[in-house]
């Protein structure tokens, strides 16, 4: 049974005139009416009664309409939503990034503009480390990854990596530590010392290596009292007192009574990145063009 023959079927049913059918469709009258006959044989039943004057439904013809029509209205969805599943307006995407990027505008004002721009995609939202998220997107568990990077980033060749923001970094500390009476720029050696409160390793994208190596430098190593698994406990833990910490500069944004931030000299900057297969699905690259266009 073909969809053109359902077609045919409801507007000579609504109709009831094949001259008149034919004139709504844009076809001549003999082959609509070879195309019902056509779906009758199919059917084995006579969905019309016809007579030189008049054509009116059969019984069998009355109940098939609205089962015709469903059909028909079904396969038109179903039509719908491939082209825009093929568009990437409906389906699934699968976004990691890491325990910062809730915190930063730039990506949580892209993420809001793409829900309300593609509401019948499904958004997964994912916080996981670094390298989870490498992994995900090799192994299409996610579609994108949202990552911070403080050194390169050496991946696989199917993957794609589009940079988002590049950045200084702030000196984070409770308002009364003595750094916020200094007259001059803070530098990397001002913290020899100092009770720090990082990330943990697993969520720090590589910066607490990054800074050991470059203090090493200096002649010094860092002092980590704390780390913590998550920003809201970094930034609690520092605005209590208990250490300074080092943050990207676009989070340097808090309203926190007790904390305030000062400029710090570093010898490497704070990488905003995201990753995605260069086969990216359509919901992928829908994602991308709205980021990209965010940036500029």
């Amino acid at each position: 049974m073909e969809l053109r023959h359902l077609r045919y079927f409801i507007c000579v049913a609504e109709e009831l005139h094949f001259g008149a059918a034919a004139r709504r469709l844009g076809i001549s009258q003999p082959p609509l009416s070879q195309q019902v006959r056509a779906l009758e044989d199919e059917l084995g039943v006579r969905l019309f009664e016809r007579t030189s004057r008049s054509v009116k439904l059969t019984r069998a013809g009355l109940h098939f309409l609205p089962h015709a029509r469903e059909t028909l209205a079904q396969a038109d969805r179903a039509a719908r939503i491939a082209r825009l599943a093929d568009s990437g307006e409906v389906g699934r995407l699968s976004l990691g990034f890491s325990p910062s990027v809730p915190f930063t505008p730039y990506v949580v004002d892209a993420l809001a503009r793409f829900r309300a721009k593609f509401p019948e995609v499904s958004v997964e939202l994912h916080e996981l480390p670094r390298e989870d998220q490498i992994s995900g997107v090799e192994r299409r568990t996610l579609d994108i990854g949202i990552l911070r990077a403080f050194s390169p980033l050496t991946l696989l060749p199917q993957m794609q990596m589009l940079p988002l923001q590049c950045e200084g970094m702030m000196l984070a500390m409770r308002r009364d530590h003595p750094f916020t009476r200094y007259d001059r720029p803070l530098t990397l050696a001002d913290i020899e010392g100092e009770q720090l409160i990082l990330f943990s390793s697993m969520n720090g994208a590589g910066f607490n290596e990054m800074l050991g190596l470059h203090c090493e430098e200096l002649g010094f190593r860092p002092t980590v009292s704390l780390e913590a698994d998550s920003f809201g406990t970094l930034v609690g833990l520092t605005a209590a007192g208990l250490g300074i910490t080092i943050l990207s500069r676009s989070l340097a944004r808090f309203n926190v009574d007790t904390l305030t931030f000062r400029s710090i000299e570093m010898p490497f900057s704070s990488q905003l990145l995201m990753l995605h297969l260069r086969d990216a699905s359509p919901t992928t690259r829908n994602f991308r063009s709205l980021i990209e266009l965010s940036g500029e």
